[in-house]
């Protein structure tokens, strides 16, 4: 009966404290109401057991319960049903351009760089639920692998499918990756655009600068988060390919990553440079990324209150009306 009910006047309740306060005033009163006849013998006499007598008592535990119930009626049960209405009202649209070179198979983070990275995006792809979201994949050249869509579906899927492959020319092209991201948020009506570009090496090929790209990128008010992926020092990383299985070979190789230049493109579009060196540090990165850009959400929430105090009152009135019926009927001999 109380499932979901509420009390707007809860103070009230102080008021069943007279509860018991009425009991033991009406103890004392049945002792000092109760006559005693001693006799030496009862031969003579015809007993007979009745219980009326004993349910009496009965009049006193309505009129409580009907108190009881009256006081909680007074107390103002209401049921509440919210309901929430939710507006974006200042929406971002994320691009994320990741390096898909020979080097991103580095054993550095575990299993390796990509699918490192990959789990670690899709959870951040999670935690955007209002933006929209796109993909870029880049090595020796650049392609979108998703465009900007707020389906997450579609952006995990591609995702996930994200492999290293020879179709796409070798080496590192950090410029056409970074360009083909800024064509792709360009035209962007979010009132936020930004890209967030990973690579684990130099830049060493590709037709457009860099630093040419984030020219473009601030031109169109695009803020741009970099981030430098491998370990300090030497890493496991593919040094060649064994000709009779197809399959890379790993060696030591010395982790080489342009901080200079991912930091002056995060300086001049606006964003900031990260380096991780390991897993857990690429988790706290795209962690403070999600901190960094907030969406703005305006919910509106919707009230509707309906009183509940009627049945408590029917209920208090007909123990009320029970308890006369007995006294003026049943108990009229013994009240």
């Amino acid at each position: 009966m109380l499932e979901g009910i509420q009390f707007l006047n809860k103070e009230l309740f102080w008021l069943l404290l007279a509860i018991p306060v009425a009991i033991a005033w009406y103890v004392f009163k049945n002792k000092k109401q109760t006559a005693t006849l001693k006799m030496s013998s009862l031969k003579g006499f015809k007993l007979t057991a009745s219980w009326l007598p004993k349910l009496r008592h009965l009049l006193f535990v309505c009129r409580l319960l009907a108190l009881a119930l009256l006081i909680t009626a007074l107390a103002r049960p209401q049921s509440v049903d919210v309901s929430t209405k939710s507006k974006t009202t200042r929406g971002i649209d994320i691009l994320m351009a990741i390096d898909v070179s020979a080097s991103m198979l580095a054993k550095d983070l575990k299993p390796n760089r990509l699918e490192a990275l990959k789990n670690v995006a899709s959870d951040f792809i999670k935690q955007r639920p209002n933006d929209r979201i796109g993909l870029v994949e880049y090595a020796g050249e650049s392609y979108t692998k998703t465009p900007i869509t707020s389906d997450k579906a579609i952006v995990l899927r591609s995702l996930k499918s994200i492999v290293y492959n020879t179709i796409i020319e070798g080496g590192t092209a950090i410029g056409m990756g970074l360009a083909t991201a800024v064509n792709r948020l360009k035209d962007s009506k979010a009132k936020s655009k930004v890209i967030i570009l990973l690579t684990d090496g130099v830049n060493n090929t590709g037709f457009i600068d860099p630093r040419t790209a984030s020219e473009l990128a601030v031109e169109y008010g695009i803020k741009t988060y970099t981030i430098g992926l491998g370990t300090n020092g030497m890493a496991l990383s593919p040094v060649a390919i064994d000709s009779r299985t197809g399959q890379f070979q790993y060696g030591r190789v010395q982790v080489e990553i342009d901080e200079a230049l991912l930091k002056e493109i995060a300086d001049a579009t606006g964003g900031k440079y990260f380096r991780a060196t390991n897993n857990k540090k690429l988790k706290e990165i795209y962690k403070e990324i999600n901190k960094l850009e907030k969406t703005e959400i305006e919910e509106f929430k919707f009230y509707n209150y309906e009183e509940k105090y009627r049945p408590f009152v029917l209920l208090a009135g007909l123990l009320l009306l029970l308890e006369l019926s007995l006294r003026f009927t049943v108990f009229r001999s013994f009240v």
